[in-house]
């Protein structure tokens, strides 16, 4: 039997629905009614960003197809872009299809109706002499009036989806290919039109907007439940989880929206509510056959799937046709991840539903999912697995013979599960497992479990193991910020003859970083040179991303933005190109760093969007990355004047970081630095200091983190901004002056940017305007090149009376347009620039003159004639473009001068 979906019949689907009517015998009167934009909806949120996007989409002569699955609101955010552009209802139709219009004498009747011009009457007539429905389509789009560009009229077609037979579905193709031009077509449907459409993107009269610009942005889901959050329903926390579980699926956000609303008192978890759960049925499994809801189940058991995959674990209940890519383009929210197209996963939400209850048989498949990824080497998946499947001879069988490449994989989490799981005494027993989780438990920040692990291998008794352990212990040592001593345990290591292709590939990043640290960058890129060889000779993919991490770490240190987002995102096509094998930690590293060069460039809505994604596998995996994504978070809340979001951020990285059981070495300096950043944002100048003094123990062994280099120096810049807030501009400038002497030529372009900026404040304290604004102007022309302004976002607070003062002078860049609108500069008066500026000399005449001195007690003060005074003072007026003292003080305050 067929399945019954949308509309077609189980015994003859492309029969109509009206029991073979003719087109003449329709009910006119009735299907007018069909053709009216839906009604708006309350309370909508509006979303000016995808208002723009769909309204630059609809040109005439143009197609747009609007295609996600159900729930996206795709219907209601084309009304309402409709409405907030105030488009006159005689420029637009809407037509809703249901399934009827199966019958394709129907769906051109409901055409004809829609396209008949404002005024005129239908024109059944015209149908009647057509010979044939392609025929009567082809005469209503020949009419004059949808020709007319100067129209710009709009037809939509909505529900597009529920169109199955041949016939209709010609009509539709038609209609595609012979738009007038002066008439936009969008077509809204949860599937990929039935018909192919290569060919007009080809020719640009047709584009596609999907699920991921219909979905919520973060902030937008937040700015969704503000009413939730001032009512303490909810916590900001609690919105995050909500955004991270659905991505921005609005459908199931707005029930869960109105359950709060009508139980203010009770709240359960989103996918337990009964508005919610009804969704998830109604809008997903209730067109799907038995065969192909379990096919479903199978591949939500799954965190990512293929086509492939599921093959291999779907049994006899399932419909093997269903396979993942097709269950896609039935309309399921089955995502190919980004680049990887052989490879979906579910939304997190329907995910998680699907779980519940669990299927029989579910360890099973588990165990085959786990030897099916270890036939290909992808052990990090396939330990997994095996650990779900609950067979630890499995586990260990995988631990034992994919031990290197699980280091690579860095899936931490599996690896630390199978220890829990190992027998007792299993592991004092075997050096290779206690190197393994030596590794692990390095690379998940915990320095000291690792060394006891290892310290009974190195005392000479066992020579073989002398190059790993070596290895093991530089990576632990840079990993605590001991960049000296790295080094050396690290070239101690590499002149071991025994030392694996992979031991010595990583020593070499663990070279790379540290000289990175030390400021040799030039030492740095070489070992990175031989590392990504190494790799490269080995075939190994994942260590070449973390090679390709380690040279854009350098490019972010010299301060190369722009560069370092090119190795990035070059990195990171080149690992999506393996379509074979699901994403591992190193292209996670890749894209935090992008979230970072995206951060640093003020590039934050980007920043916003990949940090979600980064968070949720970092945390899947136990990946210490999730540190530096976390901190980013917080960073990002800072700099929007967030500071609730930015302090629940940080205590909830707190939180990870203890249940991880990390050292405190790794976080709590960075975690420290952040409070204080935001301490001093709120003015709460004591609490900082304080905070500042629990660093102490820290500060002064100068650690160097793996993940933050700059830190020793920002704890500087810090201490100078506490002093700088306490009016102690004599400690403050010799602080900003040892930040610049520790550095030398060395000194990180980032942290050079922020010394120079704390420059230009102790210089507009201590000597005044002049010399404050050109620092500033020097540091900002620095900065444009690679449009670093992560720097001036920090020092807000510190800079904003000067940049006013500086505003009229800088010139008119990209730049310096970023930073007017980060600082609210841009809706200032502009003030027209100098046509010729005021020299430093004339400078020094302007600020005695608005002292009130006399051109003699300015001649004597400066130790230069009269006359010289008198000539630098009318060249000022000149400058200035006035005729007295009292104008040339005014016109100077206005322009930033004095």
């Amino acid at each position: 039997m067929k399945p019954f979906d949308d509309g077609r019949a189980a015994n003859d689907e492309f029969q109509s629905t009206l029991g073979g009517t003719h087109r003449g015998e329709l009910i006119r009167d009735l299907l007018r009614q069909r053709v009216r934009m839906p009604e708006p909806v309350p309370n909508y949120l509006k979303r000016p960003a995808l208002t723009e996007k769909l309204t630059a989409a609809i040109t005439p002569g143009s197609v747009l197809l609007l295609e996600a699955p159900s729930g996206y609101g795709k219907t209601h955010a084309l009304s309402a872009a409709f409405r907030e552009t105030s488009r006159s209802s005689d420029t637009l139709r809407w037509l809703a299809l249901t399934g009827q219009e199966n019958d394709s004498g129907r769906l051109l009747a409901l055409l004809e109706i829609a396209l008949t011009p404002p005024g005129a009457t239908s024109r059944p007539s015209g149908q009647q002499k057509a010979s044939s429905n392609t025929d009567a389509l082809a005469l209503l789009l020949s009419d004059a009036h949808w020709s007319d560009p100067d129209r710009d009229s709009v037809l939509v077609i909505d529900n597009v989806g529920t169109v199955a037979n041949p016939a209709a579905i010609a009509l539709l193709q038609q209609l595609v290919e012979n738009i007038p031009s002066g008439l936009a077509l969008v077509m809204v449907s949860r599937k990929p039109p039935p018909f192919e459409t290569h060919t007009f993107e080809l020719e640009g009269r047709f584009n596609r907007i999907g699920a991921d610009s219909l979905e919520l942005t973060r902030l937008e889901t937040f700015e969704f439940f503000h009413a939730a959050i001032n009512r303490n329903q909810l916590t900001t926390v609690a919105v995050e989880h909500l955004y991270s579980l659905t991505e921005g699926w609005i459908t199931p956000l707005g029930l869960y929206q109105r359950e709060l609303d009508s139980a203010p008192e009770s709240r359960l978890p989103i996918q337990e509510t009964f508005s919610v759960e009804r969704f998830l049925r109604d809008a997903v499994l209730i067109h799907l056959t038995p065969g192909q809801q379990r096919s479903l189940r199978i591949m939500a058991e799954m965190e990512i799937v293929s086509d492939e995959l599921f093959l291999s674990l779907a049994d006899a209940g399932c419909d093997h046709a269903f396979r993942p890519s097709a269950a896609a383009e039935s309309g399921i929210p089955l995502r190919p991840l980004p680049g990887r197209g052989r490879w979906l996963r579910l939304n997190p939400l329907l995910h998680d539903w699907l779980q519940t209850p669990a299927l029989d048989e579910s360890q099973e498949r588990a165990l085959k999912a786990s030897r099916w990824f270890s036939d290909r080497h992808q052990f990090p998946e396939a330990l997994r697995y095996a650990l779900v499947s609950g067979s630890l001879e499995e586990s260990v069988r995988i631990a034992s013979e994919g031990s290197e490449a699980l280091l690579i994989g860095q899936d931490t989490a599996s690896l630390l599960r199978l220890r829990r799981s190992l027998p007792s005494g299993l592991l004092e027993k075997s050096a290779r497992l206690k190197i393994v989780y030596g590794w692990v438990h390095a690379i998940g920040g915990q320095f000291r479990q690792a060394r006891m692990l290892i310290n009974d291998l190195d005392n000479g008794e066992r020579p073989e193991l002398a190059g790993r352990v070596d290895a093991l212990r530089a990576f632990i040592l840079r990993g605590e910020g001991s960049v000296d001593e790295a080094l050396m345990v690290a070239d101690r290591a590499l002149q071991a003859e025994e030392l694996s292709t992979q031991g010595q590939l990583v020593t070499q990043l663990v070279r790379s970083s540290a000289l990175c640290a030390a400021g040799k960058f030039g030492d740095a890129r070489e070992a990175n040179r031989i590392a990504a060889r190494l790799a490269r000779e080995a075939g190994d993919a994942g260590s070449e991303v973390l090679a390709v991490y380690a040279h854009a770490r350098i490019e972010l240190g010299k301060g190369s933005l722009k560069h370092a987002e090119q190795l990035l995102r070059t990195g990171l096509d080149t690992a999506m190109n393996e379509s074979s094998r699901p994403a591992r930690v190193g292209e996670t590293r890749l894209q935090l760093n992008l979230v970072m060069v995206l951060w640093h460039q003020g590039r934050q809505a980007e920043a916003d969007r990949l940090l979600v994604t980064c968070i949720r596998h970092a945390e899947q995996t136990r990946d210490l990355g999730l540190l530096l994504a976390m901190a980013l978070r917080v960073l990002i809340c800072r700099t929007q004047n967030r500071m609730d979001d930015a302090f629940a951020w940080i205590g909830r990285a707190e939180r990870t970081m203890q249940s991880w059981q990390v050292d405190e070495s790794v976080y709590v300096p960075v975690l420290e630095a952040l409070k204080i950043s935001g301490w001093l944002a709120l003015g709460q100048t004591d609490t900082a200091a304080q905070a500042m003094e629990r660093l102490k123990p820290w500060r002064d062994v100068n650690c160097v983190p793996e993940m933050f280099p700059m830190m020793p120096g920002m704890l500087q810049c810090l201490q100078a901004r506490i002093e700088l807030a306490r009016g102690d501009d004599i400690k403050a400038a010799e602080t900003v002056r040892n930040i610049r002497d520790n550095g030398g030529e060395t000194l990180p372009f980032g942290l050079d940017l922020y010394s120079r900026l704390l420059e230009s404040v102790l210089s507009w304290r201590q000597k005044g305007p002049a010399a404050a604004q050109k620092i500033l102007t020097a540091t900002i022309a620095m900065a444009g090149e690679e449009h670093y302004i992560s720097p001036f976002a920090e020092l807000r607070g510190e800079l904003q009376e000067l940049l006013e003062k500086t505003w009229p002078q800088l010139p008119d860049t990209p730049f310096v347009g970023a930073i007017g609108r980060l600082y609210g500069l841009t809706d200032m008066k502009e003030h027209a620039s100098l046509a010729e500026p005021i020299s430093d000399r004339e400078q020094g005449v302007l600020e005695l003159i608005a002292q009130g001195l006399s051109n003699q007690d300015i001649a004597d003060r400066l130790h230069i004639s009269l006359h010289t005074v008198k000539t630098h003072a009318r060249r000022i007026n000149a400058k200035l473009e006035v005729k007295s003292r009292t104008q040339a003080i005014v016109r100077a305050r206005e322009l930033g001068l004095l």
